[in-house]
């Protein structure tokens, strides 16, 4: 998800790297912080890969800065992520919340309605952090205060997500390509 957000933030406009850094922790928040050791061998791996473009700029001490840019491919990069993305990042909620930052860059409203898709029918599939005896335990059968925590949680969120889903299928369903949320 890293180098999606990198793609993501970079497709708005040039940024450096401290502010590249910056939007990426804003938007994983306490989750995932970034670290350096993290996005610099990134930024340097989209580079070589012609993804990126490093550009080096007075900077306002004595210290160049180095501005990141995304290239056509970088583009095209981005777009196909966002069109075909991994089971990972349908499933995982944080990496799915990436992906939705970033899924009004794709231009066509039915490929963004598939990626929905794909997380509605993932939430549709019956599931639990618990089981006994191979069926998932309802957070009312469950004598643990904390799990019957959990699960309560889980579904209330799990359906604040189906109903928003299906109000964003049914928008997308209806709209052409000059819809709201259109780049």
């Amino acid at each position: 998800m890293l180098e999606l957000s990198i793609l993501g933030f970079l497709h708005d406009r040039p940024l450096h790297g401290y502010e590249l850094k910056d939007r990426i922790q804003g938007l994983s928040g306490h989750v995932r912080p970034v670290s350096d050791g993290a996005l610099y061998p990134a930024i340097t791996r989209m580079v070589k890969a012609g993804l990126l473009e490093r550009r080096t700029e007075p900077g306002t001490g004595a210290a160049p800065r180095r501005t990141l840019s995304l290239t056509p491919d970088g583009r095209a990069e981005l777009l196909a992520r966002l069109r075909e993305p991994r089971e990972a990042d349908i499933t995982d909620g944080q990496r799915f919340f990436t992906l939705l930052a970033f899924l009004s860059l794709l231009p066509d409203p039915a490929e963004r309605a598939a990626v929905l898709r794909r997380r509605q029918a993932f939430l549709h599939t019956p599931a639990s952090f618990f089981y006994e005896g191979g069926a998932p335990v309802r957070a009312e059968d469950e004598p643990d205060l904390f799990r019957r925590g959990m699960l309560r949680i889980a579904r209330a969120t799990g359906t604040a997500e189906k109903e928003w889903l299906a109000e964003a299928l049914a928008e997308l369903e209806a709209a052409g390509p000059d819809s709201p949320g259109a780049p």
